[in-house]
């Protein structure tokens, strides 16, 4: 079955074949991305002219954002430890080895802030507890748990794939 995308000008639909998106975990962190003011994490799905397509993890819907929107890919994120900066892709994998690939049980709205740093101690011993904020572990969670009901469970990002 193939899917179209219906575009009108004026009079005239065009009807344009849509490729089914395919969740390719290896590189998905360069496609998946956060933006401000937005809840949630979004897939990108193309560009236009002064605008990028994105469908929410959560919901499936899709909307345009424009270049006024603050939009960090998640392969552009690192985390705050003592030494140098750790990648998401590497915190998430860490976190997913704890976890075992299944949602934290950890509710990151209600924990307190000794609950969200004793489960980030497991996570990534060596963070850096003056630069990482509470706020940045419930967001992670919430990241981490985003990504699992999506289906998304290899973090790597490509080039550390390639190296491999």
């Amino acid at each position: 079955m193939q899917i179209f995308h219906v575009f009108s000008c004026a009079y005239h639909f065009f009807f344009v074949p849509l490729q089914p998106i395919l969740i390719n975990d290896a590189f998905m962190l360069k496609e998946i991305l956060a933006i401000t003011g937005k809840p949630g994490l979004y897939k990108l799905l193309t560009r236009g002219n002064n605008m990028l397509i994105v469908e929410s993890l959560v919901d499936g819907k899709r909307m345009p954002t424009y270049a006024r929107d603050k939009i960090v890919a998640l392969s552009d994120v690192s985390m705050f430890t003592n030494a140098d900066d750790v990648s998401l892709s590497e915190v998430l994998t860490n976190a997913g080895k704890k976890e075992g690939l299944k949602p934290v049980a950890l509710d990151p709205k209600k924990a307190s802030n000794a609950e969200l740093q004793a489960w980030f101690d497991e996570v990534l011993p060596d963070w850096d507890r003056d630069r990482v904020y509470p706020s940045d572990i419930r967001k992670l969670i919430q990241w981490y748990n985003i990504l699992i009901n999506a289906g998304i469970t290899d973090f790597r990002i490509e080039e550390e794939e390639e190296a491999q």
